[in-house]
């Protein structure tokens, strides 16, 4: 027989019970006597019943699900990272007894694609959601916010919005630019440029913040010339480099990229122009990509523990959904610098 056929009250006839007596049964209530629920589960299995999931919503339980929104206009299932973050969310909501449901935003200022997003929490497919790629000030973000979801946001700062529903996790951006700067200054550079990630997400301005400051403290002078505006994809600090060339402004003798995947695309345009790294200038990512270790050269970076970022993240936002937790959350993540092939002494 097949699960659409059968419901709660043709379990209960069928085992001889009461159909409250099912329902304290599914929803595992201590109140049944042992040989009753061994009856029912039995019934239960025979008929592969399963409970209206609709149906428990509108009673009030929980869906054990979780959503997962990554906003990207170009292609995910291409880049390492973005699929590590997505199997680690994915493997630590698995262990905590809930399922993930996952969505790709194209673009956040299309409505339609919007009103997707929103009725997913509207009709509580979902418990809470987990947003990776927004911009800092994400309107439909803050007003599912407003609305009292439990979200989770990768990368924002938004001083005085602390909701007891928003779960923030950020980089410790100006550690892991200090660090970067201190490191080419120890290599006696200073002429160190920056290709810059997108102003519009917090990484972006928080990054350029870090570079001012960590230059200032290393007594270098910033030459705006050498900031190029970028995203924090490949072909983006390809078109930057490939654009700051046509300038025929001389090369600094280093430069700080806003990720990884940002200084692949950068390294690939110097190749194209005759530059070579390190011979010719010295290159520090951000992140640690799975391809940077074996990329040619092997690229000095600023490593990032995602797995053990997505796993405080997830439960965070899990114990939010289960009350475990109350008031806004916030952490930051640091880094380390991973010395490889991609910088030398100037």
């Amino acid at each position: 027989m097949k699960k659409t056929e059968i419901n709660s009250m043709e379990i209960a006839r069928l085992a001889g019970v009461s159909r409250s007596t099912v329902s304290r049964v599914i929803n595992n209530y201590s109140n049944v006597p042992p040989e009753t629920r061994e009856k029912v589960l039995r019934i239960i299995e025979q008929y592969h019943y399963v409970p209206n999931a609709s149906a428990q919503v509108l009673a009030g339980k929980k869906t054990r699900t979780i959503g997962l929104f990554m906003i990207e206009a170009g292609q995910v299932s291409s880049d390492m990272l973005t699929n590590m973050l997505i199997a680690s969310i994915i493997e630590n909501a698995s262990s905590r007894g809930y399922y993930v449901l996952t969505h790709i935003l194209r673009n956040a200022e299309d409505a339609e694609s919007i009103r997707g997003v929103k009725d997913i929490f509207y009709q509580r497919r979902i418990d809470g959601g987990l947003f990776i790629g927004a911009n800092n000030d994400e309107p439909f973000i803050e007003q599912l916010i407003s609305e009292g979801y439990s979200v989770a946001i990768v990368d924002q700062e938004k001083p005085g919005c602390e909701e007891s529903n928003r779960i923030v996790a950020n980089f410790d951006n100006e550690s892991g630019m200090m660090q970067a700067v201190k490191w080419l200054a120890g290599l006696k550079h200073r002429q160190i440029g920056l290709i810059s990630g997108d102003m519009r997400r917090y990484s972006g301005p928080s990054k350029l913040d870090g570079y001012y400051k960590a230059m200032k403290h290393c007594g270098i002078p910033v030459e705006k010339k050498w900031i190029l505006p970028a995203g924090f994809n490949e072909q983006s600090g390809y078109e930057a480099v490939n654009e700051f060339m046509r300038t025929g402004v001389p090369l600094p003798t280093a430069m700080i990229t806003a990720n990884d995947s940002v200084a692949f695309g950068a390294i690939r345009a110097l190749r194209e122009h005759g530059i070579l790294v390190p011979q010719h200038i010295s290159i520090i990512g951000f992140d640690d990509h799975a391809l940077s270790s074996r990329f040619q050269p092997a690229l000095t970076t600023l490593r990032i523990d995602f797995g053990a970022m997505m796993e405080r993240l997830t439960n965070s936002l899990i114990d939010h959904i289960e009350h475990r937790t109350s008031g806004f959350t916030k952490f930051a993540v640091d880094m380390q610098l991973i010395v490889r092939d991609s910088c030398r002494e100037n």
